[in-house]
């Protein structure tokens, strides 16, 4: 039996597709390379290549490619992932570090994340603690809002970092400007009493966002007393996180017009927490969230909010993770996001009624 020579671009491919008979055969069989190679008449190194897009692909013809893909989908081939692993000494796998994996930030970022490894042929496991992974030999990190206290020995890229630690590339919202639009849209509108919502201790954006604010505050000449300030603590990721800390800020007897909250979720418990107590939202109080995750825009009111391309954030993440994987020395260091004000139905100009007459 004459041996099978691998494609090559010199010379028209054949047209001819693979016989009905051809196709019986290969009913009922394991499907394996040799099987395809038999059934294509193409070498096993050929398909491996088409199939794992390898760097030499692109010497094979365009149509030898697409009968290899078309073959394989008819007869639901799919590439061995312990054979690849075993080949190239590579676990094809990352760890993903998010403190909650229902919380709608989180979500928005692992869509992003897992559709850039599934296209590259990569796994991923998620955990809250890199120590889970460590042993599973996991190739790279990517820490979704998590505050990283030190280097790790494989490379990492963290979407919303913000602490320079070796081996770690940073991916952060411009948090000066996302403070300038949140703050000068209320400031317009005739806000000059507005509430803060602080961020959880463990959120990396925390303590940035709010030096942010603060600094933008001051430039307006906007006084932020104590009694308008309110941090959020529980590690939930339901309306819930806002409804006490609101219902917190009511108890202070120091009147405000506007609420600059932490994320929308917690925007939307303030909101209940409000209405719970008859004030109108925003005829009453305005409210400011932040994220824009794929609820704000159906709560009732809408929600006007500080939009972060939270599903772009995860496919950059991942695509630089990928990089860096592929050479190392190719890390850089701290990639910016701009951030985008969305005006809803949560903000308007405050009620006189509720403006303080002195302070």
């Amino acid at each position: 039996m004459p041996k099978r020579k691998p494609a090559t671009t010199s010379g028209a491919p054949s047209k001819v597709e693979p016989s009905a008979d051809k196709s019986a055969f290969l009913h009922g069989r394991p499907i394996s390379l040799r099987v395809l190679g038999d059934y294509l008449d193409l070498s096993p190194a050929t398909i491996s290549l088409v199939l794992n897009n390898a760097p030499g692909v692109r010497s094979i013809p365009q149509e030898t490619r697409e009968r290899v893909l078309a073959a394989a989908q008819k007869f639901d081939y799919r590439p061995s992932f312990y054979a690849r692993s075993l080949r190239r000494k590579q676990s094809f796998s990352v760890g993903v570090l998010v403190p909650e994996l229902s919380d709608g930030y989180s979500v928005l970022v692992m869509d992003g994340i897992e559709e850039v490894l599934m296209e590259e042929g990569y796994f991923y496991l998620a955990a809250s603690h890199p120590r889970l992974l460590m042993d599973r030999s996991v190739e790279g990190f990517i820490a979704i809002d998590t505050a990283l206290q030190h280097s790790l020995p494989i490379p990492v890229v963290a979407v919303a970092g913000h602490r320079q630690v070796e081996g770690v590339t940073n991916i952060a919202l411009d948090h000066r400007r996302a403070a300038e639009l949140a703050m000068r849209h209320l400031y317009q509108l005739g806000h000059r009493h507005i509430a803060f919502m602080r961020g959880q201790t463990f959120s990396s954006d925390s303590d940035d966002r709010w030096k942010c604010f603060m600094a933008v505050a001051r430039e307006l000449g906007i006084e932020v007393p104590p009694e308008l300030v309110v941090r959020l603590e529980l590690n939930i990721s339901s309306p819930e996180l806002g409804y006490p800390v609101a219902r917190h800020l009511l108890t202070q007897k120091r009147p405000f017009t506007a609420l600059v909250s932490f994320n929308d979720i917690a925007a939307i418990g303030a909101i209940r927490a409000f209405r719970d107590q008859n004030l109108r939202v925003p005829e009453d109080v305005s409210v400011v969230g932040f994220d824009d995750i794929q609820g704000a825009a159906y709560h009732n009111p809408s929600l006007t909010t500080i939009r972060q391309p939270l599903r772009s954030m995860g496919t950059t993440a991942a695509r630089l993770l990928l990089q860096r994987l592929r050479n190392p020395k190719d890390d850089p260091g701290h990639i910016a996001i701009v951030p985008e004000l969305i005006i809803r139905e949560s903000t308007m100009p405050p009620n006189p009624k509720r403006v303080p007459r002195h302070g």
